[in-house]
């Protein structure tokens, strides 16, 4: 299985650009990747993702950055020495489209990932049902609101630190299917932080 985050210039697979990748291999935490990239020729490039990432349209476009299309190259590379090339993460669909979507523009012609992936907020709900809890509900859009720094917290972890790092974002999604799917800690980031429901 292999943790992934991606941070781009919107939510949009075909109109926005990877800007970064985080990926940890759970099979081999030690096994880990991080890239940056420019966004490629015409995406659209949104100041709110910018808000939540941190990039800069100056950084978005940096014509000294990797190519779109070298970043995802190098993340499927990554990814064929793990056994289990299931993506997992928070939203995890959300990645794997524009993942998806870049390889199509890089003309990648051995995609190695299935459409079925792990996600952290399934995981994190279903742990909290079996243990007798009621998930958060928005009260005023009446939906989940287990997003990733809520699991976090609910796992013992504090939330992730803005801007938004996709290689951070990656350790968090790691951490916490460990915890969730294990009673285990995994990376030595969170090492200080006791499981709560083993306490």
């Amino acid at each position: 299985m292999i943790a992934v985050d991606v941070e781009a210039s919107g939510i949009g697979p075909d109109t926005h650009s990877i800007l970064s990748v985080g990926a940890i291999d759970l099979s081999d935490p030690t096994r880990q990747l991080y890239e940056e990239c420019r966004a490629w020729e015409g995406a659209h490039l949104n100041e709110e993702a910018f808000a939540v990432n941190g990039f800069t349209k100056e950084s978005a476009t940096d014509p000294s950055k990797q190519s779109e299309a070298d970043l995802v190259h190098k993340f499927a590379a990554f990814a064929e020495g793990s056994p289990d090339r299931t993506l997992a993460g928070q939203n995890v669909s959300f990645d794997r489209d524009i993942l998806q979507a870049a390889a199509v523009r890089a003309k990648h012609t051995a995609w190695p990932f299935a459409h079925r992936t792990i996600d952290v907020h399934s995981l994190a709900w279903m742990h909290m049902v079996k243990r007798g809890l009621t998930p958060p509900i928005d009260p005023e859009h009446k939906r989940s609101s287990l997003n990733l720094d809520a699991v976090l917290l609910y796992c013992g972890i504090p939330e992730e630190p803005t801007p938004h790092n996709a290689l951070t974002g990656a350790k968090c999604h790691a951490e916490v299917i460990s915890r969730l799917l294990s009673d285990k800690k995994l990376l030595p980031d969170f090492e200080q932080f006791e499981i709560p429901w083993l306490s």
